[in-house]
């Protein structure tokens, strides 16, 4: 057993009408519908007009050759990290940028109220955590990448190919990178943000 991740885009409007306690066992709900008994294809698992089985405030990403896995995600960024040293320095800031947003663990803040035990706060949990006021930052980020990863090949494929592993081949960390940044576009697109869930 692994580590899994399930990515969600989120009307936080919606979401911020729901009470704080309540919060994340109303996103694992929307995630994993005890009703739904379909396929879990690659790409949008449902986009509106949604069937009864989601709610219409959010919406989930399946990625292509993860198998729900954090472990790719994981690895892509070994990978980042083998080969940042020879990327130019504007491509290196916006791939930093990009995969920080993705991966950020998010701080207790004073407005989340916590049980006496010291319990994490109701988002602490999550794989990502990206509110729409920074979704722009990551769409920006993104459209700087996008048009510079065929320069990192050459770096990749000296540095970090691990054929037969986890995003061992450029092809498989391009691929998980155009895969988030689909979530990451469509997300500022709507004006909704962005939670990896831990399942």
């Amino acid at each position: 057993m692994g580590a899994d991740i399930t990515a969600l885009i989120v009307d936080w409007a919606e979401l911020e009408s729901i009470p704080v306690l309540e919060r994340t066992r109303a996103l694992f709900e929307a995630a994993d519908p005890d009703d739904y008994d379909g396929a879990l294809e690659e790409g949008w698992a449902w986009l509106p007009p949604a069937s009864t089985s989601f709610p219409s405030w959010c919406a989930r990403y399946e990625f292509g050759g993860t198998l729900g896995s954090f472990k790719p995600h994981f690895r892509a960024g070994e990978r980042w990290e083998t080969i940042r040293e020879h990327a130019s320095d504007d491509l290196r800031a916006a791939l930093d940028t990009f995969l920080a947003g993705l991966f950020w663990v998010p701080p207790c803040t004073d407005s989340d109220p916590e049980d006496e035990g010291g319990a994490e706060p109701w988002y602490g949990t999550m794989r990502a955590y990206c509110p729409p006021p920074d979704m722009p930052v990551l769409a920006q980020a993104w459209n700087a990448v996008g048009p510079q990863l065929e320069a990192l090949r050459g770096p990749f494929d000296v540095h970090a190919a691990a054929p037969g592993a986890w995003i061992g081949r450029f092809e498989e960390f391009t691929t998980l990178l155009h895969g988030w940044a689909e979530v990451v576009e469509e997300a500022h697109r709507r004006g909704w943000g962005l939670i990896g869930l831990p399942i």
